[in-house]
């Protein structure tokens, strides 16, 4: 059944066409993907189907009735209201029932009530009709939930009592997503959902929006993250709208072939166009000459014919994009930065604990970690900010450090964009716009002021002022905030075929994925180094953890059967180019393997649950109140690996 239905519709900013006749349909329990430039229309159309807006001209039709969640610009008027109260602020009808009831329940206690049989029979069935709706809605388990979604995304019971306008932007984007969650709308409208969170809440809220019954439209950036949830992406391009099933890679490899059909087609047409071009001017040639008038009917009928013809529509096969062209102007020496065991903290906080790395000439390694970990005070450290408490730091022979931050206010928001960038490079105005056109900046946009420019422009102006200065290492603190995936991957292309050397922090698996060689993970104050990108740490740490737990359990032993897949990934060097990582990424087991793979992956699964339930069943009644919290963790693991199970066991089936 139809949760949304688009015909027609076209939208206006003033005198600006945004959206073009665009027709499309989303059933009910679909994940969709929202995705395109930034200023093509996607905020413009969520705003349209949370009916904030209306449409100048179109149908927009919406299941009657249905329940809207909007994730979106958040209001000043909630600042005063405490943390807890915007997370429950859509179940305010449940506190409603609850007071009646409580209400009732006095009047039943009532001696005069209870002697007027009538009175009471009404008071009964009145509070008989709420206790039921209160439980079909959830209202007995309502602290359970806002406690297990805010857990989910970072937000803990001590913050429940803060006011929401002490907290900063980030935090409170994840107060206002937790209370969208926490109503669970059958239609749910997401903006940029991942931006401020970590690996850990990412994955989270994956998981949460894959069993999510209701219908979800997303806006993202996050490749990675639209893969893993979404079974239908649609695109918004020239105001036009384009749709296909499956995630972001799915869409683009239909994309691609959609455009060499079109473009296929296109030139068909115009080889036909031209022939009958051709044709027309003849015989009107033949008229004139032989003064028979049927020649000049038949050229009529022939130009009337094109005329009426449809013609296809020139695709664009490659638009146009930034142009990052990264070469260093000098290589540094072999050996770049060496540092050991690295001490930082701040107060009675430990944030680095002995953490060492190197970093050699070349080399494209990725900083992760969750929020909090230490990342960005190891790049501060880096760059000779922040002075360690001990441990040492060496650097290698002609380092040229280019720095790019994570957030960084411009000095002068009023200052244009030609005055900031002719400001730090000293170059003449022609010169500084042909530099600013490869960055996008072109015509008028360079008479902006800074502070009026996008969170993904901002980062392409300060990208574009990096790169100019050509250094041979590139410290990149989050670069693919903000920007748009046409920008992700521009730069992704950049950063591969720099001859330099990369250190960057990224939670953006897909450009991890890309880019990197090794990933150091910043796990509790310590650097820990894994080969490979994103694919390969995972598979790696999920195999460690594996191992981990078979040798805690009872009669546990250190050679636990692994996924095929992460075997190989393990055993991977670090000696593959940058285009053998790539392809290596695209390679897709077949069905048959994948299955199979499947099979074996569950049933170790299950022979863990069943080692981990016979552990709980007779060791866990024996622990005392002094060691809960290894019941818990047992707990907690037997639950994480039946929900891996679950999900390995619905694809089978579905391979099946």
């Amino acid at each position: 059944m139809n949760m949304i239905n688009v015909q027609k519709l076209t939208q206006y900013h003033g005198a600006n066409l945004v959206l073009d006749q665009i027709s499309f349909e989303i059933q009910e329990g679909e994940k969709v993907a929202l995705i395109g430039r930034n200023g093509s229309g996607k905020s413009t159309l969520m705003r349209l189907l949370a009916g904030h807006d209306k449409p100048t001209e179109g149908q927009l039709a919406i299941k009657k009735n249905a329940k809207i969640g909007y994730l979106e610009q958040i209001p000043s008027y909630m600042d005063a209201w405490t943390v807890m109260d915007v997370l429950s602020q859509g179940l305010s009808h449940l506190a409603d029932y609850r007071t009646e009831m409580t209400e009732l329940e006095k009047k039943m206690s009532d001696v005069e009530i209870a002697a007027d049989a009538a009175q009471l029979d009404r008071v009964l069935r009145r509070y008989s009709a709420l206790q039921e709706r209160f439980e079909i809605e959830g209202g007995y388990e309502l602290e359970a939930s806002i406690d297990r979604i805010a857990s989910g995304l970072q937000i803990s019971k001590r913050e429940y009592g803060h006011t929401f306008g002490s907290l900063s932007g980030g935090e409170q984007t994840r107060v206002m997503l937790a209370s969208q969650l926490i109503v669970q709308p059958e239609l749910l409208l997401l903006d940029e959902p991942t931006n401020h969170l970590d690996l850990a809440r990412t994955e989270w809220l994956e998981g949460f929006l894959r069993d999510y019954p209701g219908t979800c439209v997303i806006i993202s950036h996050d490749r990675y993250f639209l893969d893993r949830v979404v079974s239908k992406t649609i695109e918004i391009e020239d105001g036009e709208v384009f749709t296909a099933s499956g995630g972001y890679t799915a869409f683009m490899r239909d994309k691609e072939e959609r455009l060499l059909q079109q473009f296929a087609e296109y030139q068909e047409q115009q080889k036909v166009i031209k022939k009958m071009k051709e044709s027309i001017k003849q015989l009107e040639e033949f008229g004139r000459i032989g003064g028979n008038e049927k020649f000049f009917k038949r050229a009529a009928s022939m130009r009337r014919a094109l005329e009426r013809m449809e013609q296809v529509k020139r695709p664009v096969l490659e638009r146009r994009q930034a142009d990052f062209d990264l070469n260093p102007q000098d290589r540094s020496g072999r050996r770049v930065a060496y540092f050991e065991q690295v001490e930082v903290a701040y107060g009675d906080q430990r944030v680095l604990r002995g953490a060492s790395g190197l970093l050699e000439y070349g080399e494209k390694i990725v900083l992760m970690g969750s929020n909090g970990s230490g990342k960005t005070t190891l790049f501060k450290v880096l760059m000779g900010e922040l002075m360690p408490d001990s441990g040492t730091l060496e650097w290698g022979s002609r380092v040229d450090v280019g720095y790019l931050a994570q957030q960084e206010e411009p000095e002068n928001p009023k200052e244009s964009v030609l005055q900031y960038f002719r400001g730090k490079v000293g170059v003449e105005e022609g010169e500084a716009r042909g530099i600013l056109a490869r960055y996008l900046f072109y015509g008028a946009a360079v008479l902006r002021t800074v502070g009026q420019l996008s969170g993904g422009e901002w980062t392409r102006l300060r990208l574009a002022l990096l790169i100019y200065q050509k250094p041979n290492l590139l410290l990149l603190d989050e670069p693919t905030n903000h920007l748009d995936i046409a920008s992700r991957e521009a730069l992704e292309d950049a950063l591969r075929d720099y001859a330099g050397t990369v250190l960057a922090i990224s939670h953006d698996r897909y450009f991890v994925n890309q880019l990197s060689h090794k990933v150091w993970d910043l796990d509790q104050g310590k650097l820990i180094v894994y080969l490979g990108n994103y694919d390969d740490f995972r598979a790696k740490k999920d195999q460690l953890a594996a191992a981990s737990l078979a040798r805690e359990l009872p009669g546990g032993r250190d050679d636990i059967a692994l996924p095929k897949i992460a075997q190989q990934k393990a055993k991977e060097k670090t000696s593959a180019q940058p285009a053998q990582h790539s392809n290596r990424i695209r390679e897709n087991p077949s069905s048959a393997e994948r299955s199979h793979w499947l099979e074996e992956e569950i049933d170790r699964l299950e022979r863990l649950i069943q080692q981990l339930d016979g552990w709980l069943e007779t060791e866990g009644p024996m622990v005392d109140g002094t060691d809960a919290a290894l019941l818990e963790q047992r707990w907690n693991e037997r639950e994480s690996l039946a929900a891996n199970r679950d999900e390995l066991l619905a694809e089978w089936l579905e391979l099946s």
